[in-house]
């Protein structure tokens, strides 16, 4: 009998023994008939028929429904660099999710090193094997350039969930939340807490839909581009928000008069900063497991609250986004995953909540079965209609 594992009796530990997936076969090997079926000598007519075409792999392997879940496990949860092998947990939940809400097959990858032309050579190299590649918890700045680059090179879908699954899901819930306050786009003030992956993704997104007015801050108050400490992605983005209105000084100030505020920086913002919003405000503090306001506090401010939290109402929670966004993009063959496919998975998250619409239900629950089959039919529509559908 085995030895019991060293948390043994902990329920979190309990579920991990052995890790939370494995591979099965999806054919029967119950003879030798079965067996020159599914390898030799059977196989090397399907090896042959890739050679000459190779887009055959779309019908004969595993590719096509299959995504990377790639980590260098430098920016991982809220736990920071902690490296590729503590980074294979949470690289088997996301391939977990991506079976269970997306019905994608998934495999980790955690990859022993930090450097930005390895990590791209390798998911380079790899992507024979896949059909898309999912980037997760790669610290910023380093997570633009290698998504960036490595869209630029391969011709399969490559999505940071920690950017756009968040600015997707962040989006629908404003687009409710907006509509329950009685606001449009063009005319609501909007600060974004947190200049890192996340909140340069929700920046970009938030400009697509329509928002004008738009501050994103870092520690140092509001990125704009009067300020000589920016690295050269938050001078972009200084460009696209704070310096179309003439925005400059602190979060405070940022937040006197603002609509909305969007967390994703982690910290606490005091609460008499969050009494100079507007009425009927909203909050989405998004920071696990601490939210930067918390919601009792938020709720004598605002109207509207969303937090990271399962125990909390409004769950603004990637599952929600990027299982359906993979699945419409596979489903669509795409090359890429567009603005507009993003555009569209916000869209199909917000619609789910119709009339039930509420303070307290302006955003799907990951476990409405709903969620995922509406995403990937908005995705893989939105990509036929930007061009980058293969079927």
């Amino acid at each position: 009998m085995a030895d019991a594992h060293p948390f043994a009796g902990d329920p979190v530990f309990d579920l991990h023994v052995g890790g939370k997936m494995e591979v099965r076969s999806t054919v029967a090997l119950a003879g030798a008939d079965d067996l020159s079926l599914a390898y030799t000598p059977g196989v090397a007519r399907v090896c042959e028929a890739i050679a000459a075409d190779p887009s055959m792999t779309q019908h004969y392997t595993w590719v096509p429904n299959t995504v990377a879940v790639v980590s260098d496990g430098t920016a991982v949860l809220g736990l920071g660099d902690i490296g590729p092998a503590a980074a294979m947990p949470v690289m088997e939940g996301k391939a977990v999710l991506f079976k269970q809400f997306g019905g994608v097959d998934a495999v980790p990858i955690c990859l022993a090193t930090t450097d930005v032309e390895e990590i791209i050579e390798t998911v380079v190299r790899l992507a024979p094997s896949f059909g898309g590649i999912n980037l997760e918890d790669i610290s910023a700045p380093r997570c633009f350039e290698i998504e960036d680059r490595l869209k630029a090179l391969l011709d399969i879908p490559v999505f940071h969930d920690d950017q756009h699954g968040t600015a997707v899901v962040a989006l629908a819930a404003l687009k409710n939340a907006l509509t329950l306050t009685g606001r449009s786009p063009e005319s609501t003030r909007v600060v974004i807490s947190g200049a890192g992956a996340a909140g340069v993704a929700i920046a970009k997104i938030l400009l697509e839909a329509g928002i004008t007015d738009l501050a994103v801050t870092d520690r140092k108050g509001i990125v704009h581009s009067g300020r000589s400490d920016l690295t050269p992605v938050k001078r972009e983005l200084a460009e696209m928000t704070a310096d179309k209105t003439g925005r400059t000084g602190t979060l405070a100030e940022a937040l006197d008069g603002a609509d909305v505020y969007l967390g994703v920086s982690g910290g606490t913002v005091p609460e008499e900063d969050v009494a100079r919003m507007a009425a009927d405000a909203i909050i989405f503090a998004m920071a696990n497991p601490m939210p930067e306001v918390h919601p009792e506090v938020a709720h004598r401010h605002a109207r509207v609250v969303a937090t990271g939290r399962s125990d909390f109402p409004n769950q603004i929670n990637n599952v929600l986004a990027f299982p359906g966004i993979f699945r419409g993009a596979f489903d669509a063959h795409a090359t890429s995953i567009t603005e507009g496919m993003k555009l569209a998975a916000a869209e199909a998250i917000a619609a789910l909540v119709g009339d039930a619409l509420s303070e307290d239900y302006v955003i799907p629950s990951p476990f409405d079965p709903r969620v995922g089959p509406a995403v990937s039919a908005a995705v893989a529509e939105a990509a036929r209609r930007d061009g980058v559908a293969r079927r």
